[in-house]
């Protein structure tokens, strides 16, 4: 019943991870799956089961719903439910448990479900042991629902379901017919719990402002910035890095007294991560600070940033001087790294000196070895608004954000809490629940690729999304380079517990898990293996300098 109410009120991906005490709840998604109500991925994992979740979850705003056996199945969702909790991605988890009368006293399996995720979770409900009919459960997937992915903010619903043996039986005739319970009736009860919109903030044009847009603020943010004539300052993992008022260059311009020292408001969309720089911005208390909520936790580095739900641009007219400023900034530090376009004429001549000197010229071109910048710049440069585009954190995400231009495309990245783990099983549940778009692209680093190796695994049977896996191999954590660390530690010890070298074999990885794999050295290959078709799961390995 409770699988049957989520699935009416949206639920359109299950994610589930075997295991005994859960057995009911899983054939029932099985079912559920039978009848073609849901799309139901099965994970070894649990870790990766709630990061494939959140990758659902990141993309289509609705809460995929995790399944699990008790025990420390459930705490390895934690990693994904702390993401989704700082991120504002929905999540539900239904985590199998033993009855009360079998907790706390050695019961195999057992341990203290109930608030094992603390205040990571918009709602935790310890549910009574399912009996009779089930009327128990009247209105907790509507709670469920609501709390994650019906309110202002998202986040995670925790729905903690003991079972007594037997573990599991016949399913009602009535489950069993495909019909849902009562539509009309879970639906009501859903919008009865849902808030009212709050009023919006409403700017007024009078200070010089900037917008700062950080992970997921997407469009809101671009459009935020063309209502007011504002610059933006969008992170390339915001979504938001396009459109007229865009800043190349911005780390730089935020250091400039006569651009960034001259800022009198800020308004932030998104969680902004990246950048020292634009910490220190948003740490100001000599400025006004508006900050868009969108995740659990609000944002206030300055201690007086406002929180607003909705912000409104009052009419007037744009700061022409301040938006120029910005403008000629920004223009001035385009980095331009396409490649040069062939000489035709030369390459034509009838002149043996001329035409092999372009000749040598495009030969040179096309065997250009890859480095961070050049990989990073293919990457955005083979992918579209139909595509999808993840980066993990690492440092490619870094020089991603000094050197790409401005470009429409849907960006993704977990920047909630900005760990390594998880990437590749998020990635994944974002191509799974894009099948309509194009290629989805995970643009990550070797320490991320091997911390998460084993989202690789898909079960035979299950759809195989369209994905790139491009990983930039320097052969460690070359990230800690350009922090602290690098200034105080002897070469042995970064070494040995900083950068963490490795001789792992990608190749071999890939053809264990049954993924396609393509090695990349040089711009024409790199633009060879993101421009080929691909039908399913593939990794590219471009091996790049320390």
């Amino acid at each position: 019943m409770l699988l049957d109410d989520l699935v009416t009120l949206g639920v359109r991906h299950l994610v589930v991870s075997p295991g005994s005490r859960s057995q009911a709840l899983a054939l029932a998604a099985a079912e559920l799956e039978r009848q073609g109500r849901l799309s139901l991925h099965v994970r070894l994992d649990e870790r990766a089961a709630g990061f494939t979740a959140l990758g659902i979850g990141r993309e289509t705003r609705v809460p995929a719903v995790v399944i699990c056996t008790s025990g420390t199945a459930v705490a390895n969702l934690l990693p994904a439910v702390l993401e989704a909790h700082h991120a504002g991605v929905p999540m539900i988890l239904l985590t199998a448990d033993r009855p009360p009368e079998l907790r706390g006293v050695g019961a195999n399996q057992a341990t203290a479900q109930p608030g094992m995720f603390g205040g990571a979770v918009r709602l935790a409900v310890d549910a009574p042991v399912p009996e009779g009919s089930g009327r128990q459960f009247d209105g907790l997937a509507a709670r469920a629902f609501v709390a994650a992915a019906a309110e202002r903010v998202q986040g995670v619903a925790h729905l903690n379901l003991p079972f007594r043996e037997p573990l599991a039986g016949a399913m009602p005739d009535w489950f069993s017919a495909g019909e849902a319970r009562d539509p009309q009736g879970i639906v009501a009860d859903a919008r009865a719990l849902i808030p009212a919109e709050p009023a919006a903030l409403v700017l007024e044009r009078g200070p010089r402002t900037v917008v700062v847009a950080g992970a997921d603020a997407g469009a809101d943010a671009v459009i935020l910035a063309e209502q007011g004539g504002w610059p933006l300052i969008a992170e390339v993992v915001s979504g938001a890095r396009y459109g007229r008022d865009i800043v190349h260059g911005y780390r730089d311009a935020l250091e400039d007294p006569s651009l960034g020292g001259r800022i009198e408001r800020v308004v932030v969309v998104g969680h902004p991560t990246l950048r020292r720089e634009t910490a220190r911005l948003l740490s100001r208390r000599d400025i006004d600070i508006v900050a868009l909520e969108s995740t659990n936790e609000p944002l206030d580095l300055s201690g007086s940033t406002i929180a607003a739900a909705a912000v409104s641009v009052a009419p007037g007219e744009t700061d022409r001087v301040w938006r120029s400023a910005w403008a000629a900034h920004s223009e001035a530090h385009i980095v331009d790294l396409t490649p040069p376009a062939p000489d035709t004429d030369g390459l034509a001549s009838t002149d043996p000196r001329t035409r092999l000197a372009a000749v040598r010229a495009e030969l040179a071109a096309v065997r250009t070895e890859l480095d961070r910048a050049r990989l990073v710049e293919g990457v955005w440069r083979a992918t579209w608004p139909h595509d999808r585009l993840m980066f993990g954190s690492s440092r490619l995400v870094r020089v991603a954000d000094d050197v790409l231009p401005g470009k429409r495309v849907p960006v993704h990245a977990n920047r909630g809490l900005a760990g390594i783990d998880g990437t590749i099983a998020t990635a994944i549940g974002i191509a799974l629940s894009s099948t309509d778009a194009g290629v989805t692209r995970v643009l990550l680093g070797d320490l991320a690729f091997l911390h998460d190796a084993g989202a690789l695994l898909m079960p035979d049977g299950e759809p195989r999304p369209r994905i790139q896996v491009i990983v930039g191999n320097d052969g460690g954590g070359t990230i800690f380079d350009g922090i602290e660390v690098a200034q105080v530690a002897s070469p042995a010890a970064m070494t040995r517990v900083q950068l963490t070298p490795h001789t792992a074999d990608i190749e071999a990885l890939a053809a264990g898990y049954g993924w396609e794999y393509v090695r990349a050295t040089t711009r024409s290959e790199l633009d060879t293996a993101l421009l080929a078709p691909i039908s399913g799961p593939q990794i590219v390995e471009v091996p790049l300098d320390r």
